[in-house]
């Protein structure tokens, strides 16, 4: 393989996290299901936005997520995602780059506004979720810049963006410009419900361009519609080159080229808010295989990442994920 300008290009929704505290009775006068994830059009956003007080504003989407926590490990992390030309797109674009990551891709002027999460916690630490997705959903094929994927060693590309059509469009186009010079490329089945919707697509993508995948447990059993789970790990071993299974505490199954290993978790004192440990376990894991790991030390590694994202709020890790580089 030639040399390369970055590990690896994330490619997904580019969302902004709003985090605001609120109490019991701001839930209960916006009539919203206490603990929830529910997608809400423009006007609810706004009006929930409007009604916070204070927040704190993150960038982050699971590829986001995913280049951040790669950066943070010391990679060399690129992302491409839509961001409109608006307040939260700015806020999205300074904290990604603050973190490490490059992104080039200009601000769309016009159409709907920057993707965000309003996520309102109560005192108790329950999280209600109210996600817009807004430009996110309209990245495109010529937003893929083929020589930034040339350009990378792999091209890392969630699930949660098939369901536009220009968005799939553009994973297609930069799944065809990795594989045109020998480039790896990754896929996120990314959740349960994503699976259950393109349950046969996926299957093509993973016996396809796809050289990499990463799932979960739930996400595993979900492809094959069963509920056994060391089957489904090993099916998907027959579909792809390199497949890796999150399975919570227990740890993960990594399948390369048909041969399994099992790497134990990380346990934690106490478990805050999971929300981001898949995204940043795939960070660990692909810095792994980027700088000479073993996919047993990849791994681990992603482990070591995931267990310092549960153990606090927010989906990006306030700790320097060098520190797990010993």
């Amino acid at each position: 393989m030639t040399q390369t300008d970055f590990d690896v290009v994330c490619v997904g929704n580019a969302i902004v996290d709003v985090l605001a505290e609120v109490d019991e009775a701001f839930i209960a006068e916006l009539e919203l299901d206490k603990g929830s994830m529910r997608l809400v059009d423009a006007d609810v956003a706004s009006a929930i936005y409007a009604a916070v007080t204070s927040s704190v504003e993150r960038s982050g989407g699971a590829a986001g997520n995913t280049a951040a926590a790669l950066a943070s490990l010391g990679g060399r992390a690129s992302f491409i995602g839509r961001v409109a030309d608006d307040a939260l797109g700015a806020s999205f674009v300074h904290d990604i780059r603050k973190s490490g990551v490059s992104f080039e891709l200009p601000a769309a002027v016009g159409g709907p506004p920057t993707a965000h999460c309003l996520i309102l916690v109560t005192p108790d630490g329950e999280r209600t979720m109210n996600t817009y997705l807004g430009a996110s959903q309209l990245l495109a094929a010529g937003d893929i810049g083929l020589d930034l994927i040339a350009s990378a060693s792999i091209t890392y590309l969630e699930g949660y963006l098939w369901d536009p059509p220009l968005a799939k469009d553009a994973f297609r186009v930069a799944m065809d410009a990795a594989g045109r010079v020998n480039r790896k490329v990754a896929f996120a089945l990314s959740d349960a419900f994503c699976v259950d919707r393109y349950r046969d697509e996926f299957a093509e993508l993973l016996n396809g361009p796809v050289d990499i995948v990463f799932g979960n447990d739930v996400e595993a059993k979900s492809m094959f519609e069963t509920d056994d789970l060391e089957g489904a790990i090993t099916e998907l071993g027959r579909l792809c080159e390199v497949v890796v299974i999150t399975r919570g505490p227990e740890g993960s199954s990594i399948v390369t080229n048909g041969e399994r290993v099992d790497v134990p978790g990380v346990p934690v004192e106490k478990v805050v808010d999971t929300t981001g440990a898949g995204d940043v376990f795939a960070a660990g894991f692909l810095y792994g295989l980027t700088h000479e790991m073993s996919p047993y030390q990849a791994a681990s590694l992603g482990a070591a990442c995931a267990s310092e994202t549960i153990s606090q709020m927010g989906a990006r890790p306030d700790r320097d994920l060098r520190d797990f580089l010993v």
